[in-house]
Order: structure tokens, then C-alpha cells, then sequence
């Protein structure tokens, strides 16, 4: 060991360590920091109206008794309360805790250790004089270290010894010591370094893309069971008039038999008829039942029995007042917010990174150190360390270290799976790209479709009235018989149904299209994380 006199000013010695000390931890000040885990989720954004009128974000439903609701307060009780979904929202939670484990690879490490020993030894010299020697020795250590982005570990050490013997008596020794050892190639650099950690957060980032994605999806089933309740209590309304209407004509019919206007033959296709309806009446009953119960268990309403509640819906199935955009609009739309294809761009950032590894890894292990310490004399501990300042002993150490295996194989190896994970990363984000392309056209055109519909049906419907108001008439002068009627009312009552229907599907396929493009939150003003386009740029 090489030695050399170090100022005697501990003043100075102390400056120096501190001063290397400040410069590396300003390094590791870059890009390590943790974001912030707290921030709004799936919360309605309110315009400027809206937030004079309130300050809450949350639907507070009853617990108990029967739940009067409409579409907007059940999207934002499901977002809230729905089992699955709170599942879910744990994930970017957990996955942030993956960034921490990263992050603690540039954690100052502090440890320590101390030994005590006792050794006695007895000794015969040449004229017989038996002697003895009774030494005690401890010795204790610390120290702390940390590694930095920049490929720097910095080491601070404390060792101090103490020699306990009868004939030479007490000495102790102490010292205080700098080591830095910095990476020349592999592991230099802040991109190497930090590639896990980005890595990590990025893998966070996509969770909240897939809870994005997840939000959506049970935003669109709330809605749509929503309106499916609607449609199997409209269509209940519909059956129980049909019934009605039905049992009507069978009293006019029994009665005109009684008086012998009519053949008895013909009681039979209205007796038909009243069964038929009440057949429909009790599936559409069950079909009603089923449907609300699917929509309380999304919603999951407060209370010890919330599939007992009674609802009442207050949205009417109206056509919406909606001014579609063109076709080219939704799929730039859906380039920026769906949340899979997000996902795909981040997993191509993650392969990047990757690569960034794999290149630092088919580098030699270069390392270049140096160490610095000074060390007190003394009869006692605290003398020792006081002779640390006072004291003129010092040492230095510096030099390399140099590593290559030959062929580097396993390093190539891995270099080339992230060459061709990233090609294939790529790849995956064309054709998701391409499928999201046909899922808003295929959307877009039923949105169409389901739109001239409802004309339609509503046309069919008002003919159909007619023909039955014309076959009543027909029945009643005894132009027409009693099956012609009864098929007259079912053409009806089909009709109705089709236009109740067509509206409800128009409805559903607007909030498929809006699903589809990713555009289904912002649309309803729910304030949700990944609303921002990933940026495929050079992570080096």
C-alpha cells in the first residue's frame, strides 16, 4: 500500500468528503424520484356550471328502500361500489410498488459489525522460566454505501481496533475512509442504469391504461343493462295492453256467440290469442327480473340485501339528440385514447429499454476505484479517533478492474432476444391498430344501421295499427273472422315491440362506437388516468 501525507487540517479532509458526497447524490437525483401515488380516479369532471352548483363527485344512493335512478347515477355508482371493479383498481396500486423495489437499487446500503476475542498463551524459555500472556482483542466497524444512476458506488467506512496485552499494554487503532468506484463501460450512464426503474413505471403506466380500458368496458355494460331494464319493462307495458285488448275481444266475442252473431267456432283462435299473451306477459316477467338483477349487482348498492331492492328507472327510450362525427374522426380518436393500443406503445418503450441493457451488456466490465483513509494511533478509543485529524498517517489505494468473457455469448444471446421481442412488439402494434381500424368501422356503420331503424320500425308500426283498426272493423260486420284479427294483433304487437327495440339498439350502439373508439369517459366527463396518447420516442 502506497502512502502519502494528507493535510493534517480535518477540516479540509472533511470538505473533500463531503463535497464528493453532494456530487453524487446530485446525481442520483435524476429520474429516481417516485411519482406521487395519490390523484383523482374516475371522478365526474364538472364544467364551469356544474361546479357552482357542487362540490362532490360521488352518488350517495339510499340503503335501503327502493332506488330511483337514471343513467348517469348509475354509471357513477358502478364506478364506485362494483365489486370487480375495485379488483381492479388495486392493480396500478400494486404495480407501484414494483417502482420502489426498483428505486432501491440506488438506496444507501449502512452496515456494521463487531467481534470481540481473548487469546492466552504460556511460553518455556531456555532456563526453565515459565511466562504467560493474556491478549483481549475487538474490534467493530460501519459503514455506508450507495450506488448512483451514473454508475458510481461511493463508500464511506469507520474502523476502529482495540489490543489489550499484560506486557505491552493498551493500543487502539481507528480509521476513516473514502472509496468511489466508477463503471467506464458496462454499467455507465444513466441509461443502463435507470432502464429498470423506467421500466417499472412504465409497466404502472399501463396498468392504468388497463384499468382505463376496464372502466370503460364496465361503463358501457352498466349502461347497456341500464337500457335493456328499460326495454324489458317497456315491453311488459306492451304485453299487459296486448293482454288486455286480447281478454276485450274475447268478451265482445263470447258475447256476440251468445247472441248468435257469430259462430262459437270462432271463440276458439281468441281464446288462443288471450293465452298466447299471457305466455309472453310471464317471459317477459322473468326476463325483467333477470335484468335488474344483473344491474344491481353491477351497481352494488349499500344495504344487507341489495338484490331485493326495487328500482325505478328515469330515463325515457328516447332517440338521443347525438351529432355523429365522421367515420375519419372516431379512428383518429381511437389512435389516441384506446387504452390496448396505448398498452402496445408502452410495451414497445419497454423493449427499447430493454435493448438499452442488452447493449450495455455485451460491454466489458471496466471499473476504475480509488480509496482514501486516514488512520489514528493511541492508547484509547477516543485518542484514536482524535488522532484521525490530528494525525499524519494516511493511505490510498486506486486502480482497475477489467472482465470480458470470451465469446460473450449469453450476452449476445440476450442482446438479439430484445432485438427481435421489439420487432415483434412492433408488429403486434400494426395489427392492433388495424383491428381497432375495423372495430370503429364495423361500429360506426351499425350506429348507422340500428340510426334508419328506428324510422323504419316507427313506419311498420303506424301501418300495422291501421291494418288492425281495418281487420277490427272487417270483424265487426262480419267481414273478417277471429284468426285474421288475432294475426292482426300480433303483427301489431311485434311492431311495437320492434320499435321500443330499435331504439334501445340504437342507443347501445352509440356506446359501443364510443367504447370502441376509447372515447367513452371523456364523453361522460369521468376524469380517468390515460387519457393522454403514449409518445413512441427514443427512450435512450
Amino acid at each position: 500500500m502506497n502512502r502519502i501525507n494528507l493535510s493534517t487540517d480535518g477540516a479540509d479532509w472533511r470538505r473533500f468528503i463531503i463535497l464528493i458526497s453532494l456530487f453524487l447524490s446530485s446525481c442520483a437525483m435524476i429520474e429516481t424520484r417516485i411519482p406521487d401515488e395519490s390523484g383523482g380516479f374516475f371522478q365526474k369532471a364538472k364544467t364551469s356550471e356544474q361546479e357552482k352548483a357542487t362540490t362532490t363527485t360521488t352518488v350517495t344512493l339510499p340503503a335501503a328502500g327502493p332506488l330511483r335512478i337514471n343513467v348517469e347515477e348509475a354509471v357513477l355508482q358502478s364506478l364506485e361500489r362494483n365489486r370487480a371493479f375495485m379488483v381492479e383498481r388495486l392493480t396500478p396500486a400494486i404495480r407501484r410498488t414494483m417502482e420502489q423495489d426498483a428505486r432501491a437499487a440506488f438506496d444507501p446500503v449502512l452496515s456494521a459489525s463487531g467481534s470481540v476475542s481473548k487469546s492466552k498463551v504460556e511460553r518455556e524459555n531456555s532456563n526453565g522460566v515459565k511466562t504467560r500472556s493474556v491478549t483481549k482483542n475487538s474490534n467493530a466497524d460501519a459503514s455506508l454505501s450507495e450506488f448512483f444512476p451514473t454508475g458510481t458506488t461511493l463508500g464511506l467506512d469507520f474502523t476502529t481496533n482495540r489490543s489489550d496485552n499484560d506486557n505491552s499494554g493498551d493500543q487502539n487503532s481507528s480509521r476513516a475512509g473514502i472509496s468511489v468506484t466508477q463503471a467506464l463501460l458496462q454499467g455507465f450512464g444513466l441509461g443502463p442504469n435507470l432502464a429498470n426503474l423506467r421500466q417499472a413505471r412504465l409497466d404502472t403506466l399501463s396498468s392504468e391504461f388497463e384499468l382505463r380500458g376496464y372502466a370503460q368496458s364496465l361503463v358501457a355494460q352498466v349502461e347497456e343493462t341500464y337500457w335493456d331494464c328499460v326495454l324489458a319493462e317497456r315491453q311488459m307495458e306492451i304485453y299487459k295492453k296486448s293482454l288486455e285488448v286480447a281478454e276485450s275481444q274475447l268478451s265482445e266475442a263470447e258475447e256476440r256467440v251468445r247472441l248468435e252473431q257469430l259462430a262459437e267456432s270462432e271463440l276458439y283462435a281468441a281464446k288462443s290469442e288471450v293465452a298466447l299473451r299471457k305466455e309472453a306477459l310471464i317471459n317477459a316477467n322473468s326476463a325483467l327480473q333477470k335484468t335488474r338483477l344483473n344491474l344491481l349487482r353491477l351497481l352494488n348498492p349499500a344495504g344487507d340485501d341489495p338484490f331485493n331492492r326495487n328500482m325505478t328507472l328515469m330515463e325515457e327510450p328516447r332517440i338521443p339528440t347525438v351529432q355523429m362525427a365522421g367515420i375519419q374522426e372516431h379512428l383518429k380518436i381511437a389512435k389516441k385514447w384506446r387504452p390496448d393500443l396505448n398498452q402496445a406503445r408502452l410495451q414497445i418503450k419497454k423493449g427499447d429499454l430493454e435493448l438499452v441493457k442488452t447493449r450495455n451488456g455485451l460491454l466489458p466490465v471496466m471499473d476504475v476505484f480509488i480509496n482514501l483513509g486516514k488512520t489514528g494511533y493511541a492508547n484509547s478509543f477516543r485518542g484514536s479517533v482524535d488522532d484521525i485529524d490530528d494525525g499524519e498517517s494516511s493511505d490510498w489505494t486506486t486502480g482497475f478492474q477489467f472482465s470480458y468473457p470470451l465469446g460473450n455469448r449469453a450476452a449476445r444471446a440476450r442482446n438479439k432476444r430484445a432485438e427481435l421481442c421489439l420487432l415483434q412488439s412492433q408488429e403486434a402494434l400494426e395489427n392492433l391498430d388495424q383491428l381497432a381500424q375495423v372495430d370503429v368501422r364495423t361500429a360506426y356503420i351499425e350506429v348507422n344501421r340500428t340510426r334508419e331503424q328506428v324510422d323504419a320500425t316507427a313506419v311498420t308500426r303506424q301501418f300495422q295499427e291501421e291494418s288492425l283498426r281495418v281487420e277490427t272493423e272487417k270483424f265487426r260486420v262480419g267481414k273478417s273472422t277471429s284468426i285474421l284479427v288475432a294475426q292482426a294483433q300480433r303483427d301489431l304487437l311485434s311492431s311495437q315491440i320492434a320499435e321500443i327495440q330499435s331504439v334501445i339498439n340504437y342507443r347501445k350502439a352509440i356506446i359501443e362506437l364510443y367504447r370502441l373508439d376509447g372515447s367513452l369517459l371523456e364523453r361522460r366527463r369521468i376524469s380517468a388516468p390515460g387519457h393522454e396518447q403514449v409518445s413512441l420516442q427514443e427512450t435512450r
